[in-house]
């Protein structure tokens, strides 16, 4: 089978097409043959080793995969070969999604409803998840809320979903013209450019001068220092950008006195098994019925992975980034 093998760290280039065999599953496990994998900012970040957490290599990076289950493990009777499945391989504590076939553990893998695209079920898996729960940590009803990297995977989403959440208002902060306009478009009340300096007077001037109640800064950097600046008093920073953490102490006792409070999010202990298969399956339901609209980003054939980071890094894409195989 082709896989792609991270061996040294770098830019795009460092993606290396290599043939493997095809792995056997064991007790517990589900081979699954690969038709969609979704593709992440922070595997950007562990191929130039700027991560949080430095990966042992080699390895073959993808953590959300869709496809069909096409062997069982001994002792195995579910779900059926032949089922079109996503698998949360980063539930499970695995990777290994750039692949054409994958290993998984076969009691976390959720069948696909019927007209759910495998492209889909990916875009809706890590993005979906963060967003779904990022509206649970920190409760948007009724209240005005940033939303920064808003035509990004997890924005799109999280627009949409504090929406639906009963927000009273959005404010989308995205890099260009053309990612505010698709903000306003997913049901975003404000958009504003970054990339112009005066966005955080806009922001201000939208709230009528009080700032937000949440600010979701899903940048990090020096980003998360200008959504501070337009909290509100007693405001929300829900920080998600893991290695990317620039807050000084300065920052964080202006903070303490402004009565705000600094959330951290990550995603991973906040899902369980009993929650996986149900919020997943929630937002597909959400999908299908056109209540959650996904963004493409682009599919790329497995073959064309340094491509697909290449578009991811330079942040010209809007929503969700695939690999096909």
């Amino acid at each position: 089978m082709q896989a792609i093998r991270l061996s040294r760290f770098g830019g795009p280039e460092v993606l290396e097409s290599i043939e493997m065999p095809i792995p056997s599953p064991g007790a517990g496990e589900a081979l699954i043959r690969m038709r969609a994998a979704g593709v992440n900012y922070f595997e950007v970040l562990l191929r130039q080793n700027r991560y949080a957490v430095t990966p042992d290599l080699p390895m073959v990076l993808g953590v959300e995969v869709a496809g069909i289950v096409e062997v069982l493990g001994p002792g195995v009777t579910a779900p059926a070969i032949g089922t079109r499945v996503a698998a949360p391989l980063f539930a499970m504590g695995r990777a290994g999604g750039y692949a054409e076939h994958v290993l998984a553990d076969a009691s976390q893998l959720v069948a696909l409803p019927e007209g759910l695209a495998f492209e889909t079920a990916v875009g809706l898996m890590v993005q979906g998840l963060t967003a779904l729960h990022l509206t649970r940590r920190s409760v948007p009803e009724g209240k005005s809320v940033l939303i920064t990297a808003a035509a990004g995977g997890v924005g799109s989403l999280l627009i949409q979903l504090a929406r639906s959440a009963g927000a009273h208002l959005v404010i989308a902060a995205a890099g260009s013209a053309e990612k505010c306009d698709l903000a306003r478009s997913l049901g975003a009340d404000v958009a504003v450019d970054y990339a112009n300096p005066g966005w955080a007077q806009e922001v201000l001037a939208a709230t009528g001068g009080q700032g937000v109640d949440i600010a979701y800064d899903l940048v990090g950097g020096a980003q998360a220092g200008e959504s501070l600046g337009v909290l509100a008093p007693a405001g929300e920073l829900m920080f998600t950008a893991m290695g990317r953490f620039e807050l000084g102490r300065q920052e964080l006792e202006a903070l303490l006195g402004r009565n705000q409070s600094l959330k951290g999010f990550a995603l991973l202990p906040l899902l369980t098994q009993g929650n996986l298969g149900a919020d997943l399956e929630d937002l597909f339901t959400r999908n299908l019925q056109g209540k959650l609209k996904l963004i493409s980003g682009g599919h790329f054939p497995l073959a064309r992975v340094a491509e697909a980071h290449a578009v991811l890094e330079s942040r010209r894409s809007t929503g969700k980034i695939v690999l096909t195989a």
